[in-house]
């Protein structure tokens, strides 16, 4: 499948893939030493489990697109640098937009899965920063509409800056965040807690639990929210 890591067609840096897969192992090791222990509870027996209803429950840190009790939670786990997460973001994410969140019917919670290098964590902290300023989702429609290749500098600190003052806002308190690392930690757990729940690439989206992979038409989204929805 597109989405899939060790799957990438040769048009995307070898370089990359190859420090994602890296990256994805020592997340996995991280894991497994019991360092995301919060969502990792043991059970009788000592072995670590993981409860994937607690991970993917609304928390009071997310910013939510759409209506907070909406019966329908969609969770996305994702990289900014990711071209098939920008193609989910340009296609599937405006009609899933226009379709359940203005109805009120479905909310949209994004989390970081950011697995292809220094870039995707610093763009990631980058949106949280911008969060800080009642900006995370206009940020996070910049990001993926100025996508340019993975690790070529294109989400290099200094852009991320300049981005940041596109969008208005205050810079001297976006860059005191972004050069604090103020979110770096929190954007490793999100991307440490998505390979506790099995995930491999981006985007993978989970509907009130379920996952679905890759970049899918809005109509394979569409199912899933409407059997729910019954």
């Amino acid at each position: 499948m597109e989405n899939e890591i060790i799957k990438k067609k040769s048009s995307l840096a070898m370089p990359a893939s190859i420090l994602a897969a890296g990256f994805l192992i020592a997340l996995a090791v991280l894991y497994t030493n019991g360092s995301s222990k919060e969502n990792t509870p043991s059970d009788s027996s000592g072995s670590a489990t993981v409860d994937a209803s607690k991970i993917l429950r609304q928390r009071d840190s997310d910013v939510v697109l759409g209506n907070p009790e909406a019966p329908v939670t969609v969770v996305e786990y994702s990289d900014f640098q990711c071209p098939f997460c920008g193609r989910f973001f340009h296609t599937t994410l405006s009609e899933f937009k226009e379709n359940y969140i203005k109805t009120g019917q479905a909310k949209f919670i994004y989390r970081d899965f950011a697995f292809l290098g220094q870039e995707s964590i610093d763009a990631a902290a980058a949106a949280k920063c911008a969060g800080d300023q009642g900006k995370f989702w206009d940020y996070h429609d910049y990001l993926f509409s100025h996508q340019s290749g993975e690790n070529q500098g294109n989400f290099s600190v200094g852009n991320l800056k300049k981005f940041a003052g596109e969008l208005k806002l205050n810079g001297d308190e976006f860059s005191a965040c972004l050069d604090g690392k103020k979110y770096e930690d929190a954007v490793k757990q999100n991307t440490t807690e998505g390979v506790s729940l099995g995930v491999t690439g981006t985007p993978t989206i989970f509907i009130n639990g379920e996952k679905l992979v890759g970049a899918q038409p809005f109509s394979a989204l569409k199912s899933l929210i409407d059997a729910k929805l019954k």
